[in-house]
């Protein structure tokens, strides 16, 4: 009894252990949940009290101007202007030899003292008459001095109780001459040192952002990058993208192959690779495949493109024979030119068989190679020169400031940005000069575009650079601040746009706000009835719609050419890093998001609500809630009963009435990044955790991956599909919104034409002949899109706000 006694009691403390830990467990798992409500509610809460809005800026724009002389005043008149001291260091000669001996020459450098700031050129060994070319800015405001003096000291004297200077050379600030361009170069002019120890040839003027020595001047800001390699990544450059082609190699049939299974019929595929991209045919008995395989390649053409014919043996490929062919050899193409197919012989270890391979291979250039994974695209134009429009305007884009950085790193115990800008639109990319150790940089810089096609998008992202080694808290990589994209087609012509935009990016924990860019913007048009046309043409080139590639190829083209521009640019001097290019071409922006898919789902619906607001308002008439105007839905449809004619009129008459009242609700402002229309104000972290997830899955579990990897796959379809929904159904709504002011007008002209046609000529008339011109034969048909086609397509979206 005692023993049974004890076990009961035992029992019982054990019973109440685990009661009291599953209760400890229940209080711990609330109190999670609890505390990432309050995460959450708190992320929303800091996104909803940020200020993510677009803000109307009156900067003092005229860079450099040139007084007097508007001809060359617009070069710089989007940027506010700011004064320069430029030093220009050409060379000295004659400098003294070191104790008497003529084999011992100095190490010299010119040290450039102005107040307390000090800028040094590079030195050079033993050498008497030193060459150095470099050029200094020093900004006007930060001048304290009356005086500037070059100083050429030798750098092998490191002791600190003997003097190393050699001779130098002072200036008077108030006298220096004042240099506007379109003014000639300042001459440079010897100047005999102040102990006659020899001359020095040097320049030195007052000038602003608009001398031509600006870009390659070394500026205060940056003295610590003199003397290392990474000088030349900090100064503002200009990139052109590769040209790209397309690469069609049509396989037909092989012949008089020896195969090495013949006690089965063969499974024989055709291989074709261009550099890293390979690319295969079908796995065929019979070797007839008639298939096409796409590639894309860059100008200069100096690969070769590699067919292998391989048999299937077991689950490996054996190879029958391969067939080399350079592309410089490869013929051209452009639009609807027949290319002849050709026999080439195979070869196996350098002994040509008699086996053979019947193609037909050509670069393909009435295309638009794209270049971009997005709808975001800035150039339509086709990839030969021969088949590109004129230009119809000029985009101009000026750099002005940043404000309110967010620090990415840390530097003497402080938050710091290096900031810089990189632009593209069409084949240029732009990157201004990185402005060191600043949250509030200023670049002022100025740059232009040729603009062929108005429904395009220019797209401004800010960057961290990495290359200062003083700082910690970064890696090897830029860090990315914020991105800006602007629609041409929604500023009207010849207006100077001067906005503050937000800079948001997504991070792990939550949408961020991480500063705002100054930027002022011109579109300025060439002829407006080039422009105006521009809207009736066919989007693309006429090789899209004559002979069309499917959903996969386009796939596969978009992310060759992305890794050809990016390689290309990366090899450029200095380079545009990789994760540079491929934010700016959103790699990877069609990967499954939930955030997105949302995001989509609600443009959708918004696009919807207007039919939704109809059936509501018809449910109120229908149900006598307002007698009034029941009464006049009476009226007014007794009166299109009897007067058939009167229906189109009516209809278009009201689309002009919503047009020209909508024409004060029109927006003002250029389109930017929206956090609402993201639906980056409703995030949390199992969604964000799913968004940031690398592809394949990097969860724990082989079935959870496929499965998981196979749901994103399918996601990213259903997402761009739920996309181009909302994007049509925009477009119809921005018909009289005056999102775009070329198109509504056009459109309202067109309903006004339409009235009174429709009025005139009997609306049975105009029914046949529309129904007649339906359904007409496919003879007299063009492959070509209608105007009306063309026309929609061209129409502005909401996808330019999307993150």
């Amino acid at each position: 009894m005692a023993k049974q006694n004890q076990n009961q009691n035992q029992n019982q403390n054990q019973n109440n252990q685990n009661q009291s830990n599953n209760q400890n467990q229940n209080q711990n798992q609330n109190q999670n949940q609890n505390q990432n409500q309050n995460q959450n509610k708190n992320s929303n809460s800091n996104v909803n009290n940020e200020d993510f809005s677009l803000r109307e800026t009156t900067p003092s724009l005229g860079g450099g101007r040139v007084p007097g002389n508007e001809r060359y005043g617009t070069a710089f008149d989007l940027v506010e202007q700011m004064h320069y001291l430029y030093v220009k260091v050409v060379k000295a000669k004659a400098l003294p030899a070191k104790g008497g001996n003529d084999n011992n020459f100095p190490d010299p450098y010119v040290e450039i003292k102005l107040g307390n700031f000090t800028a040094c050129t590079t030195h050079f060994e033993k050498n008497p008459n030193p060459e150095w070319n470099q050029v200094f800015a020093f900004p006007k405001e930060r001048i304290q001095s009356l005086s500037l003096e070059l100083i050429i000291k030798d750098k092998a004297i490191v002791d600190a109780d003997t003097d190393n200077s050699i001779g130098g050379v002072s200036f008077d600030i108030i006298e220096l001459p004042v240099r506007v361009p379109p003014d000639s170069p300042l001459a440079a002019q010897w100047y005999r040192l102040d102990n006659r120890n020899g001359e020095l040839m040097a320049a030195v003027w007052m000038g602003t952002q608009a001398d031509e020595s600006f870009p390659d001047a070394w500026h205060l800001d940056a003295q610590s990058f003199n003397n290392g390699d990474s000088a030349t990544n900090i100064r503002s450059k200009v990139y052109l993208s590769p040209r790209l082609w397309y690469l069609r190699v049509h396989i037909i049939e092989a012949q008089e192959l020896q195969t090495i299974n013949n006690n089965k019929p063969p499974e024989i595929v055709v291989k074709g690779a261009v550099t890293n991209m390979v690319l295969r045919t079908k796995v065929l008995s019979t070797p007839s495949w008639n298939e096409d395989l796409m590639f894309v390649v860059a100008e200069p053409f100096d690969e070769q493109l590699v067919l292998s014919v391989e048999e299937m043996v077991g689950i490996k490929e054996e190879v029958l024979g391969r067939c080399l062919i350079p592309l410089h050899n490869v013929e051209k193409r452009i639009d609807n030119m027949v290319i002849s197919s050709k026999w080439y012989n195979l070869e196996k270890n350098t002994v040509v068989l008699n086996s053979r391979i019947h193609i037909r291979v050509c670069l393909e250039g009435g295309y638009h190679v794209l270049d971009e994974l997005t709808q975001y695209s800035s150039d339509l134009r086709p990839t030969s020169r021969l088949l590109s429009p004129p230009s119809i305007g000029i985009l101009e884009l000026g750099v002005l400031s940043a404000q309110g950085l967010t620090p990415v790193k840390s530097r003497n115990g402080h938050g710091a940005v290096d900031a810089y800008c990189v632009a593209k639109y069409g084949q240029k990319w732009i990157r201004t000069r990185t402005v060191i150790d600043s949250l509030n940089p200023k670049w002022n810089e100025q740059y232009t575009w040729e603009v062929f096609d108005p429904c395009t998008v220019i797209t401004i992202v800010v960057f961290d650079n990495c290359m200062n080694a003083t700082a910690t808290g970064t890696g090897s990589k830029d860090s990315r601040i914020g991105k800006v994209r602007i629609r041409l087609s929604t500023l009207e012509t010849d207006r100077v746009y001067t906005h503050s935009y937000p800079l948001i990016v997504l991070h792990p924990s939550g949408v961020k706000k991480t500063g705002e860019i100054q930027l002022a913007v011109r579109f300025t048009c060439v002829s407006v009835l080039n422009l105006m046309q521009i809207y009736s043409q066919p989007l693309l080139p006429t090789m899209h719609y004559v002979q069309p590639l499917s959903i996969f190829q386009q796939d596969s083209l978009r992310h060759q050419a992305a890794q050809i521009v990016t390689m290309r640019l990366n090899r450029a001097e200095p380079p545009l890093k990789r994760e540079v290019v491929e934010y700016m071409l959103d790699v990877g922006s069609t990967m499954w998001s939930l955030r997105k898919s949302k995001a989509n789902y609600f443009r959708l619906i918004s696009v919807l609500s207007g039919v939704v607001s109809f059936c509501k308002w018809f449910d109120r008439i229908r149900n006598w809630r307002s007698p009034v105007m029941t009464v006049l839905v009476h009226f007014l449809f007794l009166v299109l009963v009897l007067y058939p004619q009167l229906i189109m009129s009516t209809v278009l008459c009201y689309l002009i009435m919503i047009g020209i009242w909508k024409y004060r609700l029109r927006s003002r402002y250029p389109p930017h990044m929206d956090i609402k229309l993201s639906y980056g104000d409703k995030l949390n972290g199992d969604e964000l955790d799913e968004e940031f997830d690398t592809f394949p899955s990097a969860k724990t579990g082989d079935v959870l991956r496929m499965r998981y990897d196979r749901l994103r796959s399918v996601g990213s379809r259903v997402q761009t599909v739920v996309g181009d929904l909302a994007t049509q159904g925009e477009r119809v709504h921005n018909l009289v919104t005056w999102r775009d002011p070329r198109a509504t007008t056009v459109f309202l002209v067109f309903c006004f034409v339409s009235a009174i046609v429709l009025y005139v000529i009997p609306v049975r008339m105009v029914v046949v002949t529309a129904g007649f011109f339906v359904l007409r034969h496919p003879k007299f048909r063009v492959r070509l899109p209608s105007v009306a086609m063309n026309f929609f397509r061209r129409l502005p979206a909401r996808n330019d706000g999307l993150l």
